[in-house]
């Protein structure tokens, strides 16, 4: 168990025992904290189901912040004290996960502190705009976007590499010859999160609903062919998207997406979409 003290605050490994106290922080800013809500309500907090691990920055013996360590670090609700207590942690174990990602404050301030201690990051994104819709959509849904069935695994695939590469800006295929991510693109049609137009064998539009709670759902892997952009083609399917989801899934709709990708934020907007917060990423 890591722990360190100074005066009436502690820093520990969360575990299945600290569930509604963790899910109760988390719910503090739902939209912000969609990921790791909905990572902690499926899978509790033992780092082997969860694959990460959750550190809890704890003053008086209450519970003010955590940190969800994995794939991806990511801090919630983290004001200076448990950024520090976190930062701390992070050099002293040193970097196991493949980004930071969140609060663009936090995120800023943690990596001020890990920085000269871990090695260079690939990429920085310092303002990725955090959207949100809670209401219909404002442009008129794409009829023709549906759930991608199981069997166009095949079609679906080549589009989220090329989606991933572009967006990321290394392909998702690894040592493993892509089954890790063919099994997530796979997973996601499986639980009825994957959308997408497809016209004769080809992916016009396609979407993933990567997190859902209660309370909001965030919509990731949005990807026109670049041959057919300028269309209307992902204002119209992210509308769709967002009917489908609020119907069935939460009544907030959320992403982030990067201030340099103008097009993107403008189809956004135009469905209906607002700022409610600024994400950053650092990337290995």
């Amino acid at each position: 168990m890591l722990r360190t003290r100074a005066g009436q605050t502690s820093l520990r490994l969360l575990t299945d025992r600290d569930r509604a106290e963790a899910l109760a922080l988390c719910d503090r800013d739902p939209v912000a904290n969609v990921f790791v809500t909905a990572r902690i309500a499926v899978c509790g907090l033992d780092p082997m189901r969860l694959g990460a691990q959750a550190w809890g920055y704890y003053e008086s013996g209450q519970l003010i912040s955590l940190c969800y360590v994995g794939p991806n670090m990511m801090p919630v609700q983290a004001g200076p004290a448990a950024i520090a207590a976190f930062a701390d942690r992070a050099r002293r174990q040193g970097r196991r996960c493949s980004s930071i990602a969140g609060p663009a404050d936090a995120v800023g301030e943690l990596w001020r502190q890990i920085a000269p201690f871990w090695d260079r990051p690939r990429e920085i994104r310092h303002h990725q705009p955090l959207m949100a819709i809670a209401g219909r959509p404002l442009a008129e849904p794409d009829p023709a976007v549906r759930l991608v069935r199981p069997d166009e695994l095949s079609i679906l695939l080549p589009a989220s590499v090329a989606m991933f590469t572009e967006e990321v800006g290394v392909s998702p295929i690894g040592p493993d010859g892509g089954f890790a991510y063919r099994a997530r693109v796979s997973e996601l049609i499986a639980a009825g999160r994957s959308l997408a137009r497809i016209e004769d064998g080809v992916v016009v539009f396609k979407a993933e609903v990567g997190a859902v709670t209660g309370h909001a759902c965030q919509v990731q892997g949005v990807w026109v062919p670049p041959a057919l952009r300028g269309r209307g083609h992902a204002s119209r399917g992210m509308a769709a998207v967002v009917e489908y989801a609020r119907a069935t899934m939460a009544p907030v709709v959320t992403l982030y997406v990067n201030d340099f990708n103008a097009p993107a934020r403008a189809a956004y907007r135009r469905v209906g979409f607002s700022e409610v917060g600024t994400f950053m990423s650092v990337m290995f």
